[in-house]
């Protein structure tokens, strides 16, 4: 049993390495394709780990067995000697019947009450005796042999659940192995299906298309980048209408086309011979090489403004490419000649992430114009703002100027008379407090960025803030009126 489930699991791997096989050589022609390898791959990779797994159990089992049947020949080994003590206490009661037997034939000729009298006595003893030398080895046993009845229903649990898991693995890997069966030929029945798809020109140019697009996507140049429904030119052979065009910086373009024919690759993959498959390769070079000088002939360089001189052939992947230059190893050479460049896509990926890259570095290039225009303003507003300042400054001084004028006035001329008064009898006897003058200046603004207003001020031909001149005294005096 065990040699056809390897024979089975075998044939299942050999299928999956030849799916694989027949996948690559497709070239990833549908990404589910990949998705449903993976699967396959797991499948495997999972149905290797059940049979590890129960390569282990088996070994844990056979561990479990053999130790089992330790412990139930030291069972056997307990219970024998547990019999011979038995034995030896049965002997011993036999022994003190016979004694009992025997006295009472000695003693019955001297006095029969006596003689039942000891004889009980000695029968009763001898009775506790054994019966507590008994229920002492007994429960000796028991206790010697309760660790061997623990194991033993703990080996007996293993068994059965290590049976339990044995029988589920086995279950659950007859349901993958038929599962990937059906899997593998699902899989079948649609690869053959997308072949047939792709050679249709209409589903191949849709293919083509969302695979451009994907890359697209991926390099985050989907607003950069006008598919052929938006971009039309007129060429010398009529109106041309590229499938996608690509804005670079400055207004510069790239012009892409993703056109190509897959028939002939498609039939090399399929064929059942070696001399039929370099046939079909030679015949798929020869259709890049005939799609590539079309391409070379309607030169859209010319018809798209500040475009290099180069158009991008994109081939949906490399496995085509790869194909190609096996049998026409001047291709990409040739078309590198006539201004073509051919792009799989992960060169295309990269072209255009380092496009995406040059937008992000005149964005930063904007950004960095438009933070400089905002300092500038905001500088010059905080000028503007520090002549403001400066003037509240001013006012502020010329206030406690008037304050101090007040203070000494009061000082000087009312309250002199004020106490007077006082002096007379006349008004209360608290008296008047001394008011003290302010002796701190407000704080000029000495920064050189305020001088601006300095420079305006004398331009215009007016007289700067005071606050904004040069002071003459030193700071934080002031003589009071």
């Amino acid at each position: 049993m065990t040699e056809l489930l390897l024979v089975l699991v075998g044939l299942a791997v050999g299928s999956a390495v030849a799916w694989l096989f027949a996948q690559q050589r497709l070239a990833r022609a549908r990404a589910d394709h990949d998705a449903r390898t993976t699967r396959i791959a797991a499948l495997e990779t999972l149905e290797k780990e059940l049979g590890k797994q129960l390569t282990d159990r088996q070994l844990e089992v056979a561990d479990l067995r053999a130790a089992l049947d330790r412990e139930r020949t030291e069972r056997a080994r307990a219970e024998e000697r547990w019999q011979s003590e038995r034995r030896n206490l049965e002997e011993q009661r036999r022994f003190v019947d016979d004694a009992r037997d025997r006295l009472g034939e000695t003693f019955k000729a001297l006095s029969a009450d006596a003689l039942n009298q000891t004889s009980a006595i000695l029968f009763d003893r001898a009775r506790e005796t054994v019966d507590a030398q008994l229920g002492r080895r007994e429960a000796a046993i028991e206790k010697l042999l309760e660790p061997l009845h623990d194991a033993l229903r703990r080996a007996e649990a293993q068994v059965r659940d290590m049976e339990h898991a044995r029988q589920h693995a086995y279950s659950t890997l007859e349901e993958r192995v038929r599962a990937l069966g059906e899997q593998s030929r699902m899989l079948e029945r649609e690869t053959h299906g997308l072949a047939s798809a792709l050679r249709g020109s209409q589903a191949r140019g849709r293919w083509g298309e969302i695979a451009l697009r994907r890359v697209v996507e991926l390099a985050g140049m989907t607003e950069h980048c006008d598919f052929s429904e938006q971009v039309t030119a007129e060429g010398e052979s009529g109106r041309v209408r590229p499938d996608m065009v690509v804005r670079m910086p400055a207004g510069r373009t790239i012009v892409l086309d993703s056109k190509v024919p897959l028939s002939a690759y498609l039939e090399a993959v399929e064929a059942a011979t070696d001399e039929d498959r370099q046939q079909a390769l030679l015949r798929h070079a020869a259709s890049l090489r005939q799609h590539m000088q079309q391409l070379a002939g309607k030169a859209y360089w010319k018809q798209f403004k500040a475009s290099p001189d180069l158009v991008v052939m994109f081939i949906p992947g490399e496995a085509f490419v790869a194909a190609a230059v096996e049998v026409d190893r001047e291709l990409l050479s040739d078309a590198m000649e006539k201004r073509v460049v051919v792009a799989t896509p992960v060169t295309l990926f990269a072209l255009l992430a380092a496009i995406a890259y040059g937008w992000q570095q005149q964005r930063m290039a904007k950004h960095a114009e438009d933070i400089q225009k905002l300092g500038q303003d905001l500088y010059e507003r905080l000028a503007t703002l520090g002549a403001h300042v400066s003037g509240v400054g001013t006012a502020l001084g010329r206030a406690v100027e008037a304050y101090n004028d007040a203070v000494g006035s009061l000082e000087r001329r009312v309250l002199p008379a004020a106490r007077r008064f006082r002096d007379l009898g006349v008004g209360s006897r608290d008296e008047i407090p001394a008011l003290e003058t302010l002796d701190q200046d407000p704080r000029r603004l000495t920064a050189p960025e305020f001088s601006v207003q300095l420079e305006i001020a004398a331009s215009a031909g007016t007289a700067a803030p005071p606050s904004l001149e040069a002071p003459s005294r030193e700071q934080g005096t002031n003589t009071p009126a």
